[in-house]
């Protein structure tokens, strides 16, 4: 065990360190690849799982027991809150209005990870589950900036429809601080983060699902 928040999150990126593959879906956008009805079902896709990730987090945040951990998850909450109506105008430049987000039939890999969040927020120890959440924070916000650049150069995408990928991909440092404050109130709280990296093995492989479910569709 780390003595710090960061050396312990340090210590588990390496452990589990290339364990899922690859994520095939964004070097695809990245090209221009990806078909726009593909685009389309990405944001049918976030428009169930932002709502989800929102409530996980109140419940986590409720679920805290010291203001470090409560303050950590109520901003990702917020942050779900701004991100939810940036979602229509995606959908729209994909060629999906409200009607069809809503008919729209998800994909099972491409809700693994808002049904694994639930499952932390209901099962895991808020500091636990915030190193989880944390671990993906870089490589997430690297795949949003890379999606926000395709869909300008290679989609025409404007800054409305882009505004969804420019929010998760903008680095929030303050939000990444506030994280580690929880996860070091843990630490000192004797928490136990034995599960950590199981926790962290499974959120990942699951988000990496939802991408590559994403590539299969572009791939068909």
């Amino acid at each position: 065990m780390g003595h710090s928040a960061r050396e312990l999150l340090d210590r588990i990126r390496e452990q589990v360190a290339g364990d899922h593959g690859v994520n095939r879906f964004v070097p695809l956008v990245a090209a221009g690849r990806v078909p726009v009805p593909v685009l389309g079902a990405l944001a049918a896709e976030e428009s169930r799982i932002v709502p989800g990730d929102w409530r996980s987090f109140l419940t986590l945040a409720a679920r805290a027991d010291g203001p470090a951990g409560r303050g950590f998850f109520t901003s990702l909450s917020e942050g779900e809150a701004l991100a939810l109506p940036l979602l229509a105008p995606l959908a729209a430049a994909a060629g999906l209005d409200e009607e069809a987000v809503r008919d729209y039939r998800p994909q099972p890999g491409c809700q693994a990870y808002a049904a694994y969040v639930a499952w932390l927020a209901l099962n895991a120890d808020p500091a636990v589950a915030a190193v989880a959440v944390l671990t993906n924070f870089a490589a997430f916000g690297e795949y949003c900036a890379t999606i926000a650049a395709a869909l300008r150069d290679h989609y025409g995408f404007d800054e409305d429809a882009r505004a969804f990928f420019d929010f998760f991909g903008t680095p929030a440092p303050e939000l990444e601080q506030q994280g580690l404050a929880a996860v070091q109130a843990g630490i000192d709280a004797g928490v136990s983060f034995d599960k950590a990296v199981e926790h962290v093995r499974l959120l990942q492989g699951y988000e990496l699902m939802f991408w590559n479910t994403l590539a299969d569709l572009a791939e068909v």
